[in-house]
């Protein structure tokens, strides 16, 4: 398939936030045959304005300001960590390109809730302690499950709700074959990247990449980890433990 056919984009790193899609989207963005969007997350699927009604190409049309001109074919991808988080965002992918390929990267739910809470700290979203946030969830994001606007508190508070993995891969799996989707784990992004990129280009059917830079990280996020000890980890914990459970039993997938 040539640059001008529908649909442009073969692969996503649709989730999870968090969990270390920036760094791979980098690490990626290294092989010349693999073109990314400036700023890594173009947010089409997710667009408050997102027409259902589009067709592949009217939907490439809304891509084509993402990427820089190209003269040779590569293999075009998107890395917004949102798209695998709502059915509607999947069921979209899945009419524009039912050959897309996803790549998931999951992290502890307890860790990434705590990296998405200072994230929103940082940016001004979240002035409520960590434990009142994970508490009154459902009550923030009543009314919010369905609406995408741009300032959703399903964009900024479901620290809860994107640590559910399991109900989200249920969900992907129904509108996509699991040889389509590559599920990794981003503790073992860190430990060894160049691992997890000999499966992220066999399963793009890419040849094997450039060498790594010696100086990659992982997660960039700075703040003051939680003790093991802390009662608001140990809340989390308990608040995250019933979906670490489905996630182990109905996808074998478990966190250290």
């Amino acid at each position: 398939m040539g640059e001008a056919d529908s649909p442009r984009v073969s692969f996503l790193i649709g989730g999870v936030q968090k969990a270390g899609t920036t760094a791979l989207a980098s690490f990626l963005g290294l092989h010349h045959g693999v073109r990314l969007p400036r700023g890594k997350e173009a947010h089409v699927f997710d667009a408050p304005d997102f027409d259902d009604a589009w067709s592949s190409a009217e939907v490439d049309a809304r891509y084509a300001a993402h990427f820089e001109d190209v003269a040779t074919p590569v293999l075009t991808g998107d890395a917004t960590p949102i798209y695998c988080l709502h059915e509607r965002f999947i069921a979209r992918i899945r009419r524009y390109n039912p050959a897309m390929r996803w790549i998931l990267l999951l992290r502890d739910p307890v860790e990434r809730a705590i990296s998405q809470y200072h994230m929103e700290r940082d940016r001004g979203n979240e002035r409520w302690p960590l434990w009142a946030a994970l508490l009154c969830e459902r009550w923030r994001l009543r009314g919010h499950l369905d609406d995408f606007s741009a300032h959703s508190p399903l964009r900024t508070h479901g620290y809860r709700l994107r640590g559910d993995y399991a109900r989200q891969l249920d969900v992907l799996y129904r509108y996509f074959p699991a040889d389509q989707v590559l599920v990794l784990q981003s503790a073992t992004l860190r430990e060894n990247p160049a691992r997890v990129l000999v499966r992220v280009y066999e399963h793009l059917g890419l040849p094997q990449p450039v060498k790594l830079p010696d100086d990659i990280r992982v997660f960039e996020g700075e703040y003051t980890p939680l003790a093991r000890s802390s009662p608001t980890r140990w809340l989390a914990a308990w608040l995250l433990w019933p979906a670490r459970r489905r996630l182990r039993r109905r996808h074998g997938v478990t966190f250290s």
